[in-house]
């Protein structure tokens, strides 16, 4: 390849992630603008600069909303989720990577169907079981439920970390009197931590702007999360829009936020759990 053709290929490689970050920022970019302006103002054009910039649209999106409430809510969910997914998902797929399986076609199809199969096919269960048994607005019955969803896909992923490491660490240890579960404590933890932490942002980012199983499960107005909440502040016949695109940045941006720190290791994550195993 010449200089020429070298600089055309990183012109087009430019180019093309410009366009790709414009198209991915332009949303986040009119949720901003339209945060900041008069209900009146995004309905007459949504892409004008505000005349008045509205501040009182994100104390109203707060007040209304019970974001006080809603978003701890939300992060006590979510983080019961990445508790469970992450601890059992891991123990699951250190057993899957290390243990020789004689039907792992079968159970790599289940694990994939588990993955794709929708949830409204066991919502009328789940629910007239758990109003049973009396869990209805209890978050750890939830968090239950997210793990139970969200579990094959973190085993499958973290399988692969598992299988990248050397068989060698883990006989060395076996021989040095360690026990499975020190090997897979001391030893495979800390190697598979990137994935692990990669396995709790996606499970983290599903579980906070999860609505259907949250909406059902969670009624009470005390135990709404922050999604559920967001949804009630549009009216039957009118809403205002400006509160609502306040009350979407109040959402999103701790999310961002923890994604912008750890996108680093997230990106490593990404690209350890390449491996096929």
């Amino acid at each position: 390849m010449n200089i020429t053709e070298s600089r055309l290929t990183f012109a087009i490689v430019y180019i093309t992630l410009s366009v790709l970050l414009i198209v991915t920022l332009f949303p986040i970019a009119l949720t901003v603008l339209n945060a900041l302006k008069p209900s009146a103002e995004i309905v007459q054009n949504p892409l004008a600069l505000p005349s008045v910039i509205r501040w009182d649209n994100f104390t109203r999106a707060w007040t209304d909303a019970n974001f006080g409430q809603t978003l701890l809510n939300s992060a006590v969910l979510t983080g019961l989720t990445i508790i469970l997914v992450c601890s059992t998902g891991s123990l699951t797929a250190y057993v899957l990577a290390r243990q020789k399986i004689k039907r792992w076609k079968i159970l790599t199809f289940y694990l994939l169907a588990s993955t794709t199969a929708p949830i409204q096919l066991f919502l009328f269960p789940l629910y007239f079981g758990f109003a049973r048994f009396g869990l209805i607005n209890n978050p750890v019955a939830v968090a239950f439920i997210y793990t139970a969803v969200y579990s094959p896909f973190a085993i499958m992923l973290l399988r692969t970390y598992f299988l990248a490491v050397p068989k060698e660490l883990e006989e060395a240890a076996l021989i040095d009197g360690a026990t499975h579960w020190q090997v897979f404590r001391r030893v495979f933890l800390p190697i598979v931590s990137p994935g692990i932490l990669t396995v709790a942002l996606i499970i983290g980012l599903y579980s906070w702007n999860e609505f259907l199983i949250a909406t059902t499960f969670l009624q009470g107005q005390d135990r709404l999360t922050a999604v559920v909440s967001f949804f009630l502040l549009s009216g039957q016949y009118s809403s205002d829009w400006g509160e609502i695109m306040a009350a979407a940045l109040i959402i999103i941006l701790p999310i961002v936020i923890l994604f912008v720190l750890l996108q680093r290791h997230f990106i490593e994550g990404m690209a350890g759990g390449s491996v096929k195993g």
